[in-house]
């Protein structure tokens, strides 16, 4: 008779094994890259590696997180950008850049479309909060002094990306082809007439024969007047061509906002900033002073020259003196010249 042994279910292992055995696998490790300890090199590795943080700073100094101090107004600016790209694309498929269907196109949005008001209205207000959003963050940007060195760079792309906002804003105004958005873009349009050397209005335009249909407002029109031609290159550029300028402009403001030491901080008095200075300023009235040829003292001030020193008189070589019995040393010969020895002579 066989011996039944009872049925015994198998232990489960533990779980510090299972955790172990699924982070030392090879799937895991090709996921992380690295285990997150809390020390300074895994926190620097955590962004470093990982494609949608290695844009970001490893370290973001305290003031940067003062909204008291930065207003948020550049990350506000940004996330609008974001906000009106993903509102454009939706509303592009509704929209026909044509003067016979744009009209209507707007039309069927507000009356026939679900949520076509809501979307509509989400792309113009945040058009013009982007618009608010980046002359706040620019008079920030001058009330704080980040222009300043080493940022004169960041600070001229972001003029740039102001005029852009102001373009954008403008060429997006005549999309909807109604009687504001058409007589507002032909006053717009009629002020180009009157820029020097390029406007056919403008100062100089009869020496280089500019006339209605060759100056800088027939560029921007297709034509003499506000019509077909315009509502597309407008469409175009506001769609696709500034835009793109303004996404690549943002990328090299974002860069450069780390390459020179992040966002600027307030000026603080401490003594380490005192001592700095003292230093730059020493160094710059010694600069100074060298370019002019004359050294500079203590005071700031150019030091008197001394007079050069009198030269030392030679101090007479020392002899030892000479033993009992012992030959007289000769005397140095004229020239400075060594005597030639006794058995010479002899």
């Amino acid at each position: 008779m066989a011996l039944k042994l009872p049925f015994v279910p198998p232990k489960p292992p533990p779980m510090e094994k299972m955790k172990k055995d699924i982070t030392q696998s090879e799937a895991w490790k090709s996921i992380f890259r690295h285990s997150y300890q809390d020390n300074q090199r895994n926190r620097a590795l955590q962004i470093v590696d990982n494609v949608f943080l290695h844009l970001h700073p490893v370290r973001v100094p305290r003031h940067a997180t003062n909204y008291s101090f930065t207003w948020g107004m550049g990350g506000i600016t940004f996330l609008l950008f974001i906000h009106l790209t993903v509102t454009g694309i939706i509303l592009m498929f509704w929209y026909r850049p044509t003067e016979a269907f744009a009209f209507q196109d707007m039309k069927a949005l507000m009356n026939d479309v679900a949520f076509g008001p809501l979307l509509r209205n989400l792309h113009r207000w945040a058009a013009h909060s982007m618009v608010i959003t980046v002359m706040l963050h620019m008079f920030r940007v001058f009330l704080t002094g980040s222009y300043k060195p080493p940022r004169q760079f960041n600070w001229g792309v972001g003029v740039i990306l102001l005029l852009l906002t102001f373009l954008l804003s403008f060429t997006g105004y005549l999309l909807p082809w109604d009687q504001l958005s058409i007589w507002a873009v032909t006053v717009g349009t009629n002020m180009a007439r009157s820029v020097p050397l390029q406007g056919s209005e403008g100062p100089f335009s009869n020496y280089l024969g500019l006339r209605p249909d060759n100056d800088i407002r027939f560029i921007l029109l297709g034509g003499t007047q506000v019509g077909e031609p315009t509502l597309l290159r407008f469409y175009v550029g506001h769609c696709i061509f500034l835009p793109f300028i303004a996404a690549t402009l943002m990328a090299v403001h974002f860069w450069r906002v780390r390459k020179d030491g992040g966002i600027s901080g307030p000026v603080m008095n401490t003594k380490a900033s005192e001592g700095a200075k003292y230093i730059a300023e020493k160094m710059a009235t010694k600069r100074i002073a060298q370019i002019k040829g004359a050294p500079a003292n203590g005071n700031g001030t150019a030091a008197p020259v001394k007079a050069p020193a009198a030269p030392k008189p030679a101090a007479a070589p020392v002899t030892a003196a000479p033993s009992a019995g012992a030959a007289p040393a000769p005397p140095p010969t004229a020239g400075g010249a060594k005597a030639p020895p006794p058995w010479l002579k002899k």
